[in-house]
């Protein structure tokens, strides 16, 4: 039996991950943050008692600001494959918090693959890269597109980038760079504008809700199917040898566009209930993401596969399947 360690195992990706891995026949141990109230909803459908015999999906307190920790929890599992989601995610509070961002989804990376290597675990390493290191770069952005992060989470993202690249040429661990473009689903946080987005169209269509705001509706960017793009994450670290990879779906959707399609979705028109607010505009701006897989495509075969005007209806379908939605209606 494979066994794999995820951090940030209670975000979106992690959840689907930790479903894929399941589904694959592994251990899977993922790393919990410690906190007053329970912080693992995402993980509520496969997770079982501890007192359980033969559970297969392990969580264990721990912070990748911790390095200690990280030693002791390598050396105590043992994987096969150490899976870093954990970050410090939405782009626009890194503007707000950049010694957080730079600490979590910056430093948290070294302290990661350099317990790895205190630990002499012999493992694959999967380093969760963004988009958002491309910055201000011309579209389509692929593995050679110069980077030019346009903020704190961006270079954060970067710094992790070339430290993955680093200990993967320096010490020969297969390590490998997921450079992910967008990917949603109804898992993601309720702050992200394309949650924000289906969450407003379902409570608005059950009455619960009279108005939405959002910043910057030319920003374009390229939305795929979180489940899709934890499966690519897999694959690329099945490969013989270690590379770095863009998954994304090819096409660009401004921010207007996946309202439109979302209010649609439920019989309304957007124009009527979404509202902007330069709160929730970034200080520097990303006008437009959208990615080549291609390498991708050729190494391993992975392929978008669901169009964002279906990921708009399957999120809306999901918000109106809430308690609440349900109970307005």
């Amino acid at each position: 039996m494979k066994r794999a360690l995820i951090t940030g195992i209670t975000g979106q990706d992690g959840s689907y991950l930790a479903d894929l891995l399941l589904a694959k026949g592994y251990e899977v141990h993922g790393v919990v943050r410690r906190s007053s109230s329970f912080n693992t909803r995402r993980l509520d459908h496969i997770y079982r008692d501890p007192h359980e015999s033969g559970r297969r999906l392990i969580l264990h307190y721990g912070d990748v600001s911790d390095a200690s920790r990280l030693v002791t929890l390598l050396a105590r599992i043992n994987p096969d494959e150490v899976y870093n989601l954990a970050a410090q995610s939405h782009v626009r509070v890194s503007f707000d918090e950049p010694e957080n961002t730079g600490d979590v989804t910056g430093i948290g990376t070294t302290r990661l693959l350099e317990a790895i290597l205190i630990s002499n675990v012999n493992t694959r390493f999967y380093q969760a890269s963004s988009s958002e290191m491309f910055g201000s770069a011309l579209p389509p952005q692929n593995e050679e597109t110069t980077f030019c992060p346009r903020s704190p989470y961006g270079a954060a993202k970067l710094y992790s980038y070339w430290m993955t690249r680093n200990y993967r040429e320096a010490h020969g661990i297969y390590a490998v760079n997921g450079i992910l473009f967008n990917h949603e689903s109804p898992r993601r946080g309720e702050t992200f504008v394309t949650r924000k987005i289906a969450k407003a169209a379902a409570r608005i269509k059950a009455g619960l809700q009279s108005r939405v705001y959002l910043g910057n509706l030319d920003a374009i960017r390229d939305w795929g199917y979180a489940p899709e793009y934890v499966e690519g994450m897999w694959q690329m670290m099945q490969l013989d040898e270690p590379d770095d990879y863009v998954l994304a779906t090819g096409i660009g959707t401004t921010v207007r566009e996946f309202a439109d399609q979302c209010f649609a979705h439920v019989g309304l028109d957007w124009r009527e209930y979404v509202h902007r607010d330069e709160a929730y505009l970034r200080p520097a701006e990303v006008e437009a993401l959208i990615g080549d897989a291609g390498k991708a495509r050729t190494a391993f075969g992975w392929k978008a596969r669901t169009s964002t005007e279906e990921l708009a209806r399957i999120m809306v379908d999901a918000e109106l399947q809430l308690p609440e939605a349900a109970w307005a209606r």
